[in-house]
């Protein structure tokens, strides 16, 4: 098997840099989660940090709010619940750096999760068995309070290789940046966990300088060559 068909990196595509995007993390990994677990309670933890990627926020932020709720053990819909709409924006928004938005954001936290509840039983996995193509997956997920296009992206961006419908367009970003640096993501099989790092670096990426990109992307990757 050649190394085109193992990676579906063509051998023309800038390919020191388009090695190290290959071995960048995934948002998911950052966090200390294993999608391949394919685990319900993994999944919800990556549809709550998604859900806070998805903001008007910075990554920081988001990924610093993201660790609060697991500090205080709020990783499950009915733990979120249950904790209710103060305890959300206080300790939990204010341990993450928010200081505007954090009612609204709570407001969504809790509203999303109790539509998860009522309408899949907290599963995240039952919404994957109902819908079909990913344009389903995509029309379910925006049926939930302030779940628009990026949320929806960056939730099943990463969940490609393992839900079969999964298999987003790339966000224009992504595009734009790989564009910019020689990087054609045509020669990937999208469906592929490679290709989902390749956009994780690329996101990372998106107000880098060509200068900058190799160094960039050598310290997000973490060895990950599966």
């Amino acid at each position: 098997m050649t190394k085109t068909a193992r990676t579906g990196r063509r051998s023309d595509a800038a390919p020191s840099l388009a090695a190290q995007l290959e071995g960048t993390r995934l948002y998911s990994e950052e966090l200390g989660l294993d999608l391949g677990e394919r685990a319900d309670d993994t999944y919800f933890r990556w549809f709550l940090a998604s859900i806070l990627f998805g903001g008007h926020i910075s990554e920081t932020i988001s990924r610093n709010t993201y660790h609060a709720f697991e500090r205080h053990g709020l990783t499950t819909p009915r733990k979120i619940v249950d904790a209710g709409w103060d305890f959300l924006v206080n300790p939990i928004m204010r341990e993450g750096g928010y200081v505007r938005y954090d009612g609204r954001k709570s407001d969504q936290v809790l509203r999303d999760c109790r539509k998860l509840l009522d309408d899949y039983g907290g599963r995240l996995s039952k919404l994957e068995e109902v819908a079909h193509t990913n344009a389903e997956l995509e029309e379910r997920l925006d049926e939930f309070y302030g779940v628009g296009p990026v949320t929806a992206n960056i939730f099943l961006r990463e969940l490609r290789p393992f839900w079969p419908a999964a298999n987003p367009d790339p966000l224009p970003e992504v595009t734009e940046t790989a564009h910019r640096f020689g990087i054609d993501l045509s020669g990937y099989d999208r469906k592929s966990l490679v290709f989902a790092r390749v956009e994780a670096g690329l996101m990372r990426l998106r107000h880098k300088a060509p200068s900058d990109m190799e160094s960039s992307v050598a310290h997000a990757a973490g060895g990950h060559r599966r």
